[in-house]
Protein backbone atom coordinates (compact mmCIF):
# COMPACT_ATOMS: atom_id res chain seq x y z
CA UNK A 1 0.00 0.00 0.00
CA UNK A 2 1.23 3.49 -0.86
CA UNK A 3 2.33 5.42 2.24
CA UNK A 4 2.18 9.21 2.58
CA UNK A 5 3.24 11.33 5.53
CA UNK A 6 1.35 14.43 6.68
CA UNK A 7 3.52 16.74 8.78
CA UNK A 8 2.24 19.62 10.90
CA UNK A 9 4.53 22.20 12.44
CA UNK A 10 4.13 24.48 15.46
CA UNK A 11 0.71 25.57 16.69
CA UNK A 12 -1.15 23.30 14.28
CA UNK A 13 -2.00 21.07 17.22
CA UNK A 14 -4.23 24.01 18.20
CA UNK A 15 -6.42 23.86 15.09
CA UNK A 16 -10.09 24.08 15.97
CA UNK A 17 -9.25 26.36 18.91
CA UNK A 18 -6.71 28.85 17.55
CA UNK A 19 -8.16 31.72 15.51
CA UNK A 20 -11.10 29.83 13.99
CA UNK A 21 -11.84 32.85 11.77
CA UNK A 22 -8.47 32.25 10.07
CA UNK A 23 -7.95 28.48 10.40
CA UNK A 24 -11.48 27.10 10.71
CA UNK A 25 -13.05 24.91 13.35
CA UNK A 26 -11.64 21.52 12.42
CA UNK A 27 -8.87 19.97 14.50
CA UNK A 28 -5.72 18.34 13.13
CA UNK A 29 -7.18 14.98 14.11
CA UNK A 30 -10.34 15.85 12.18
CA UNK A 31 -8.31 16.70 9.08
CA UNK A 32 -6.40 13.42 9.29
CA UNK A 33 -9.60 11.44 9.86
CA UNK A 34 -11.30 13.02 6.83
CA UNK A 35 -8.25 12.39 4.65
CA UNK A 36 -8.04 8.74 5.71
CA UNK A 37 -11.73 8.30 4.89
CA UNK A 38 -11.44 9.99 1.49
CA UNK A 39 -8.14 8.31 0.56
CA UNK A 40 -8.75 4.83 1.96
CA UNK A 41 -6.53 3.36 -0.77
CA UNK A 42 -3.37 4.85 0.77
CA UNK A 43 -1.83 4.81 4.22
CA UNK A 44 -1.63 8.30 5.70
CA UNK A 45 0.63 8.70 8.71
CA UNK A 46 0.55 11.90 10.75
CA UNK A 47 3.31 13.70 12.65
CA UNK A 48 3.11 17.02 14.51
CA UNK A 49 5.82 18.87 16.38
CA UNK A 50 6.71 22.39 17.43
CA UNK A 51 10.37 21.39 17.40
CA UNK A 52 12.32 22.29 14.28
CA UNK A 53 14.88 19.52 14.78
CA UNK A 54 12.14 16.88 15.17
CA UNK A 55 10.51 18.06 11.93
CA UNK A 56 13.86 17.90 10.13
CA UNK A 57 14.56 14.39 11.41
CA UNK A 58 11.11 13.23 10.35
CA UNK A 59 11.63 14.67 6.85
CA UNK A 60 15.04 12.98 6.55
CA UNK A 61 13.62 9.64 7.69
CA UNK A 62 10.58 9.91 5.40
CA UNK A 63 12.76 9.35 2.34
CA UNK A 64 13.05 5.61 3.01
CA UNK A 65 9.55 4.97 4.38
CA UNK A 66 7.11 7.08 2.35
CA UNK A 67 6.24 7.74 -1.28
CA UNK A 68 5.59 11.42 -0.58
CA UNK A 69 4.99 14.09 2.05
CA UNK A 70 2.38 16.79 2.61
CA UNK A 71 3.65 19.46 4.99
CA UNK A 72 2.16 22.45 6.74
CA UNK A 73 5.23 23.82 8.48
CA UNK A 74 3.25 26.57 10.22
CA UNK A 75 5.35 29.60 11.13
CA UNK A 76 8.52 27.72 10.18
CA UNK A 77 7.37 28.15 6.57
CA UNK A 78 8.55 31.74 6.74
CA UNK A 79 11.79 31.26 8.65
CA UNK A 80 13.30 27.79 8.37
CA UNK A 81 16.10 27.39 5.88
CA UNK A 82 16.90 24.16 7.73
CA UNK A 83 13.50 22.59 6.99
CA UNK A 84 13.75 23.77 3.37
CA UNK A 85 17.19 22.16 3.11
CA UNK A 86 15.84 18.92 4.61
CA UNK A 87 13.12 18.84 1.95
CA UNK A 88 15.69 19.45 -0.78
CA UNK A 89 17.80 16.57 0.57
CA UNK A 90 15.15 13.87 0.01
CA UNK A 91 14.14 12.29 -3.26
CA UNK A 92 10.38 11.95 -2.68
CA UNK A 93 7.90 14.70 -3.64
CA UNK A 94 6.78 17.15 -0.97
CA UNK A 95 3.76 19.44 -1.27
CA UNK A 96 3.23 22.36 1.09
CA UNK A 97 -0.18 23.42 2.41
CA UNK A 98 -1.24 26.66 4.05
CA UNK A 99 -4.78 26.76 5.39
CA UNK A 100 -4.94 30.56 5.21
CA UNK A 101 -3.95 32.75 2.29
CA UNK A 102 -0.52 33.87 3.46
CA UNK A 103 -0.49 36.60 0.80
CA UNK A 104 -3.53 38.28 2.38
CA UNK A 105 -1.91 38.36 5.80
CA UNK A 106 0.96 40.15 7.51
CA UNK A 107 3.91 40.99 5.29
CA UNK A 108 6.30 38.67 7.09
CA UNK A 109 4.09 35.72 6.08
CA UNK A 110 4.43 36.46 2.35
CA UNK A 111 7.79 34.73 2.08
CA UNK A 112 7.47 30.94 2.05
CA UNK A 113 10.98 29.50 2.41
CA UNK A 114 9.72 25.95 2.99
CA UNK A 115 7.23 26.18 0.14
CA UNK A 116 9.97 27.22 -2.26
CA UNK A 117 11.71 23.90 -1.56
CA UNK A 118 8.58 21.85 -2.27
CA UNK A 119 7.22 20.36 -5.47
CA UNK A 120 4.23 22.71 -5.13
CA UNK A 121 2.15 24.72 -2.68
CA UNK A 122 -1.54 24.98 -1.97
CA UNK A 123 -2.41 28.22 -0.25
CA UNK A 124 -5.59 29.69 1.20
CA UNK A 125 -8.12 26.96 0.47
CA UNK A 126 -8.69 25.96 4.07
CA UNK A 127 -8.71 22.31 5.02
CA UNK A 128 -9.60 21.40 1.41
CA UNK A 129 -5.97 22.17 0.57
CA UNK A 130 -4.88 18.90 2.19
CA UNK A 131 -7.08 16.76 -0.06
CA UNK A 132 -5.90 18.71 -3.10
CA UNK A 133 -2.29 18.19 -2.06
CA UNK A 134 -2.86 14.44 -1.74
CA UNK A 135 -4.60 14.31 -5.13
CA UNK A 136 -1.66 16.12 -6.74
CA UNK A 137 0.82 13.87 -4.98
CA UNK A 138 -1.02 10.73 -6.08
CA UNK A 139 -1.22 11.99 -9.68
CA UNK A 140 2.54 12.52 -9.67
CA UNK A 141 3.30 9.18 -8.05
CA UNK A 142 1.03 7.23 -10.41
CA UNK A 143 2.32 8.81 -13.62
Amino acid sequence: MLKVLLIHGPNLDQLGVREPSVYGNITSEGIVSELKEKFSNIQIDYFQSASEHELISKIHNSNSEYAGVVINAGAYSHTSIAIADAIKSIQIPVISVHISNIYNREGYRHQDIVGEACRGCIVGLGQAGYALALECLLDELMS
